[in-house]
């Protein structure tokens, strides 16, 4: 009893909620701005940034990903870099690398000394342009940046600025001259967002805004110190043991041979999903809430960020691609029949 209470104290305050709701909102208009159309994708987007992770953004060229980020940087009035990854990208390129620097001391005799230049690594956000295109190795030297907010370079360790996101982009149809993102690496995304055509008036809409001598650009509506504390709300926000439960199940029911596996999950899923996919699903309902105006997280919040939560998390088998299944319909057959109360769930 007295937990439960010490949580409720801790819970955001009304005040709070509205604040995060309202400049959450005017982030997403600023966007919508320059980016036309794609609001779930926006949106999903934003969340990963509220909730402090990397997002994965796949799609076919000219859908507009690389312009979201950058207009999501231009918005949040953050420090932002681009690397463009491809085949002869080598890891210093992207953490920096160690030089040696020559000067003059004061007796008039010439000193080296090491010094550190950092990569565009050490930016807020970063914008991973097409990270498949890069060999492992180079993918690698993400992983520590991505993970532990910091570059470790010549047995020194650089911390990286808060706030920190990698928001990434992959095309998922030339497989030629690319490297699969391994699964530990996929695992550092929150989220992974697919981005699908335009509509037809969308279309109309980037004709307009685009072939007209018009340039749309977005104003800054948020720094970094605003983001921190957001996210720190995000946190606070109560969920209950058995919405916490339903969370846990869902992650549960992507591992085979486990008592929760769904009957999809049994016959074609190799690995499943890892802690990690619990707490991205805790933490994107949490903001779902907010979003709601709500300081209390429900089983409609946590089924609404299922899927981008795990469907890069979930490595199907052989069988799983000879009959045609994508991690998208085993997660969605996993929401529409995954009970929201269980037997045995905590209080």
């Amino acid at each position: 009893m007295t937990t439960t209470s010490a949580a409720s104290n801790d819970a955001p305050q009304v005040p709070e909620a509205e604040a995060f709701r309202a400049d959450f909102e005017r982030l997403r208009d600023e966007v919508g701005k320059v980016v036309v159309g794609h609001q779930d994708v926006v949106e999903s987007v934003l969340i990963g940034v509220f909730v402090g992770g990397h997002v994965l953004l796949e799609g076919v060229p000219g859908l507009g990903k690389t312009l979201l980020v950058r207009t999501i940087a231009e918005a949040l009035s953050l420090e932002f870099s681009r690397v463009q990854f491809t085949p002869d990208l080598m890891p210093a390129d992207i953490t920096g690398t160690t030089i040696v620097v020559e000067g003059q001391t004061d007796d008039g005799r010439t000193d080296r000394v090491f010094q550190f230049r950092p990569g565009p690594i050490f930016a807020q956000i970063v914008l991973a342009d097409e990270i498949n295109r890069a060999t492992p190795k180079t993918q690698s030297a993400m992983l520590e940046a991505m993970q532990e907010r910091s570059v470790t370079v010549g047995g020194t360790t650089y911390p990286m600025a808060k706030p920190f996101f990698v928001l990434a982009t992959q095309n998922p149809i030339e497989q030629e001259g690319t490297y699969p993102l391994p699964e530990a690496q996929l695992d550092r995304f929150v989220f992974k967002v697919d981005v699908g055509y335009s509509t037809r008036n969308e279309l109309h809409e980037i004709l307009d805004r685009t072939t007209r001598g018009g340039s749309p650009s977005a104003s800054p509506v948020l720094d970094g110190p605003g983001i921190v504390a957001h996210q720190q709300t995000v946190r606070r926000v109560i969920m209950a043991p058995s919405v916490t439960d339903y969370a846990v199940r869902a992650v549960l029911a992507t591992h085979p041979g486990g008592e929760h596996a769904s009957e999809l999950c049994q016959k074609f899923v190799r690995v499943g999903a890892s802690p990690r996919a619990a707490q991205a699903i805790t933490l994107g309902a949490k903001a779902r809430a907010l979003l709601d105006g709500r300081t209390h997280a429900s089983a409609e919040d946590v089924r609404s960020v299922m899927l981008p939560a795990l469907r890069h998390r979930v490595i199907l088998n052989f069988d799983a691609q000879a009959e045609g299944v994508t991690p998208d319909m085993l997660v969605n057959d996993l929401v529409d029949r995954l009970p929201v109360q269980a037997d045995g769930a905590p209080g």
